[in-house]
């Protein structure tokens, strides 16, 4: 799967994600059950190696275009 995002959409979800992660760690932290805690760290697994991914588009979205300028634009792919 292929996503494009604008600069702005990619800011959004990058804070929706962290918001979600912080709440994981509250979930991962309150929960007693060991099979849903496993279920909980899967996520937060997850939803990090996302974060991860995002991050280092936003880092690289000028590198490539002409004089450091960005499209506007961050391509993920293979999600």
């Amino acid at each position: 799967m292929e996503l494009i995002l604008t600069a702005e959409e990619q800011e959004l979800l990058v804070r929706i994600l962290e918001h979600r992660h912080r709440e994981l760690q509250k979930e991962i932290s309150h929960t007693d059950h060991r099979e849903f805690k496993v279920v909980l760290h899967r996520n937060e697994e997850m939803v990090e190696s996302i974060l991860t991914r995002l991050r280092g588009a936003s880092s690289n979205s000028s590198a490539g275009s002409p004089a450091g300028r960005s499209s506007g634009h961050n391509t993920f792919g293979t999600f």
